[in-house]
């Protein structure tokens, strides 16, 4: 079973931390449906050591959602040992995860996040200042490289190790690849084999199937989720008890698929009011419309809602019109 310093998770299986996206109401829905370990959307260091208020609401972690990554970005070593020792002393999150794979130029020109991926040696100063500065245990998220001619994914996972970073998480994609193209699992599967802490491989994990074929062929401790849990999280469970059984759950319902969206806009709702989820809504209904009959026109429908309680009738509609389906066959 998969364990990140003194924190032991309950399967393999972990929630990215997808920026816009990781915030309470998405983690908690992630819980439900079973991943191990959720990581929150990426937090600026200096948005901490400032006490910007809405970025200290991100720091909030809801206690049904342990094991918990908190993972926060800067480019400063200074304004990230403050930042990490607010996150250790004032939050409940279980790991500070660093995050040196954020691939976007607002990032990367702050010499923060994929920018890191060019120089080992201030990946090892950086964490181990970290280290020395918290008790809660440190891990770091990063890709394979800046681009192709900049592959440094194995010697930076040993720095990491080095400095006492507890675990790495590796995308296998460069910085320049962004989210395009075959993710590399071979370099996964370098990094594992060239350090001790444990590695959680991430980048093209779309099917429960996938996720196993990752585990079999890098040898990785975990397998990270993004991109494949979005309106989706029965990815995570299918997932899960995939791994554990070898018996593939079927997929969701169309009204499991409705159901779960009301479930995540209500969660939404407490977390930042009916107005701000409404609009945030918008890109999870597509997400969870994806793929549905009549799906698209529902979405549009949910782009033009203005308020919580017309949105929940668009959905409470769209319901009443889906035809019960056929029991599986046993």
């Amino acid at each position: 079973m998969l364990k990140i310093g003194p924190i032991e998770m309950k399967n393999q299986v972990i929630l990215a931390p997808m920026a816009g996206v990781c915030n309470t109401a998405f983690r908690l829905i992630a819980k439900r449906f079973g991943a191990g370990l959720v990581c929150a959307e990426m937090v600026a260091d200096r948005g901490i050591i400032h006490h910007n208020q809405r970025t200290l609401d991100m720091l909030y972690v809801d206690e049904r959602e342990r094991p918990l990554s908190l993972q926060i970005f800067g480019g400063s070593r200074e304004t990230l040992v403050q930042a990490a020792k607010y996150v250790d002393k004032n939050t409940n999150a279980d790991i500070i995860d660093i995050n040196m794979g954020c691939p976007v130029p607002k990032v990367t020109k702050c010499d923060a996040g994929s920018r890191w991926l060019l120089d080992p040696d201030k990946i090892y100063e950086m964490v181990a200042a970290v280290v020395d500065a918290v008790d809660k245990p440190v891990t770091v998220k990063m890709r394979k490289g800046w681009d192709d001619d900049h592959i440094y994914a194995v010697r930076n996972a040993q720095a990491v190790e080095r400095a006492g970073g507890q675990a790495v998480a590796v995308h296998g994609r460069t910085r320049v690849q962004m989210y395009e193209g075959v993710a590399d699992w071979d370099i996964i599967r370098q990094v594992k084999e060239s350090v001790g802490i444990p590695v959680i491989g991430n980048g093209d994990v779309r099917t429960p199937v996938d996720a196993k074929r990752m585990l079999d062929e890098t040898g990785v401790d975990g397998v990270m989720i993004g991109r494949g849990a979005l309106g989706n999280p029965w990815m995570l469970y299918r997932t899960v008890k995939y791994l554990e059984s070898g018996v593939l759950p079927p997929e969701p319902t169309a009204k499991e698929k409705v159901d779960v969206c009301r479930i995540h806009f209500d969660q939404l709702s407490k977390l930042k009011g009916e107005h701000i989820a409404s609009m945030e809504m918008r890109k999870h209904a597509a997400w969870y419309m994806k793929g549905l009959s009549c799906g698209n026109e529902v979405r549009k429908r949910i782009n033009q809602c203005e308020t919580g309680e017309e949105l929940r009738q668009v959905l409470i509609d769209f319901r009443e019109t889906l035809q019960p389906e056929a029991a599986p066959t046993v």
